[in-house]
């Protein structure tokens, strides 16, 4: 049976068994495979990657989307950078309250196939009205747009390849200056136990931006390493200790039905280990 052997780290990592390639391309930006596995459904993978499940993608996806929309409790206007599997627009788009998202993603060959591929990611988000899709590099968009917004996503890869750039204090700074006031930014930051530096490298960059940064966690199969970080930036220091009270009814008034989200979830989520306590002070 082929399999597919991860290669983000370099002495230790995970595999999965392949039961068929439905897309293989190099595109312009990176090596996309799309494949089917036994266990965890339709998985796509960059370079060598494991980026997304059929399985496991709603942990993901719903609390790097539900914790700063419910969080701020007023977002109007949402971006995500990367996201070209539609999951991330997916469960923003949920909001009826959002009026308007634009999502940035370098590579068009990734939604596309991902359109065709991984139907069950996007759910049609692609074709909504409030969606605006731009082709583009998103450093380059933050640092360029004179659009505003109430929450910055970067749903980015590792950073390795066309993710590295998503990573840098350009690309912060960028977001910063797209952000409203009392606005909020959230990126993927991974697994801590196996990339703590990037963690400590993330506060660094954002300290000098920000008047108030963390991370908050959430656990999620499909990456190894124990918990994902997702990094927390905005200059409104209340927002990460809006009180559950709140939380509860915003989400219940959003309709929403989740399946890991909760608003306990929310609150807890901000509670991190010791090492990365000490790695980001």
């Amino acid at each position: 049976m082929r399999e597919f052997r991860e290669t983000l780290y370099p002495h230790w990592g995970q595999f999965f068994s392949i039961d068929e390639v439905l897309f293989e391309h190099k595109t312009e930006h990176q090596y996309l495979v799309i494949f089917k596995n036994a266990e965890y459904g339709r998985v796509m993978a960059l370079d060598g990657i494991i980026q997304t499940t059929e399985r496991d993608e709603f942990i993901y996806h719903e609390m790097l989307a539900h914790v700063p929309i419910l969080a701020h409790g007023h977002a109007r206007r949402v971006l995500i950078v990367g996201g070209g599997d539609g999951g991330m627009l997916r469960e923003v788009l949920r909001h009826k309250s959002v009026e308007h998202v634009t999502q940035v993603e370098i590579d068009k060959q990734v939604i596309e196939m991902c359109k065709h591929y991984l139907p069950n990611h996007s759910q049609g988000a692609f074709d909504d009205a409030r969606a605006n899709i731009v082709i583009d590099d998103g450093v380059e968009y933050v640092n360029n747009s004179d659009d505003t917004f109430d929450v910055v996503i970067s749903d980015s890869t590792d950073p390795i390849g066309p993710g590295e750039a998503l990573y840098t204090s350009r690309f912060y700074s960028g977001c910063k200056r797209c952000l409203r006031e009392g606005g909020v930014l959230v990126t993927q930051n991974g697994c801590t136990f196996g990339q703590l530096d990037e963690v400590t490298t993330t506060a660094k960059r954002l300290q000098s931006l920000f008047a108030d940064y963390t991370f908050y966690s959430a656990a999620i199969p499909t990456y190894i390493g124990g918990i994902m970080a997702f990094a927390w930036a905005t200059n409104d220091s209340s927002l990460r200790k809006t009180s559950i009270e709140v939380l509860r009814k915003r989400y219940a008034k959003s309709g929403i039905t989740t399946r890991y989200y909760t608003p306990g979830v929310h609150q807890a989520a901000f509670a991190l280990p010791q090492y990365v306590i000490e790695a980001i002070e």
